[in-house]
């Protein structure tokens, strides 16, 4: 019934951004599902699947491929985007699903090729003897030159628009869409919009290092609080000495900058290595001057 309805399909072709975005978000899928896969394990002990890494990874691939390529043409990437394999090997210009030969070595490229890739490469990677030298030659001489096939057919897709992979020329199987496609309707509306906030979020991220977020806060702090006069008297130091102008709290070995406040030695001390324009948050007053405090304060105060 399927591939009744499949012949009266006409052939649409692909966009070539179309086959590309099928390809990306093949390789995101793959890479969810190892993620989710791998997460089962986190309580197990480390390096438990290191041994068999390819070999699980082409079992997931392969139920991939059974849930997809095998029973609806098209990978996920290609059914989210409308978008499924012809056989191009057939002669009508109708729509003709792949064959199981078509599908099998699919799969045999795909996931084979790639578990193959992997093996390989655990097994010839710690081995010193001559034969196992040269073999291990061949197959980088191999892999170096099918990449470079690879290549040409990126290149001849760019320019023909068909067989985005090579796996895809050699099989002859080809990108349709499955529906008509309606014409496309450019709304600028939400592009501006994207435009205009990734804009302003790059101004943030370089303006924002620039800004001394500390002396920013330390001076609204001081309008909000209200500004205390200087006075150099043991009853004004008495008054303030209680708690940190900083931190609000019993000053540790507490000093002075030359105004009525009274800071820890630390507080005071690694705020002015940080900016050394820091005023006072209480009144505003610059760092004349970082001096211990001398004045004794009863343990009734303290206590107090």
């Amino acid at each position: 019934m399927a591939s009744s309805i499949g012949n009266e399909k006409s052939v649409n072709p692909v966009l070539r951004i179309s086959q590309l975005d099928a390809l990306e978000l093949n390789k995101a899928l793959e890479q969810l599902v190892w993620s989710q896969f791998t997460s089962c394990f986190h309580g197990f002990k480390p390096g438990v699947l290191a041994h068999f890494e390819p070999e699980v990874k082409a079992f997931l691939w392969l139920i991939l491929w059974r849930f997809t390529v095998y029973s609806k043409n098209a990978t996920v990437g290609q059914a989210i985007l409308n978008i499924q394999y012809k056989n191009n090997l057939s002669q009508s210009e109708k729509y003709q699903p792949l064959s199981k030969h078509q599908k099998l070595w699919y799969l045999i490229f795909t996931v084979g090729g790639r578990w193959l890739e992997e093996r390989c490469y655990d097994l010839f990677s710690n081995r010193q003897l001559q034969s196992f030298c040269k073999i291990k030659r061949y197959i980088n001489f191999g892999a170096g030159l099918l990449k470079l096939c690879e290549l040409l057919n990126f290149l001849i897709f760019l320019q023909k628009g068909t067989f985005a992979t090579l796996t895809e020329r050699i099989l002859g199987i080809r990108s349709v869409f499955c529906k008509p496609q309606s014409v496309r309707q450019v709304g600028f509306e939400y592009m501006n919009r994207e435009l205009l906030w990734h804009g302003f979020a790059e101004f943030l991220i370089y303006l924002l290092p620039l800004i001394n977020v500390q002396k920013l806060k330390l001076k609204i702090s001081s309008w909000c609080l209200p500004i205390a006069g200087l006075a150099n008297s043991e009853n004004t130091l008495a008054a303030h000495c209680k708690e940190c102008s900083l931190c609000g709290e019993w000053p540790t070995m507490p000093h002075t900058i030359g105004c009525s406040h009274v800071f820890c030695y630390y507080c005071i001390k690694s705020n002015y290595l940080f900016d050394m324009y820091f005023t006072c948050p209480k009144c505003g007053s610059e760092v004349h001057s970082l001096q211990p405090l001398k004045y004794k304060i009863e343990m009734t105060e303290l206590h107090a």
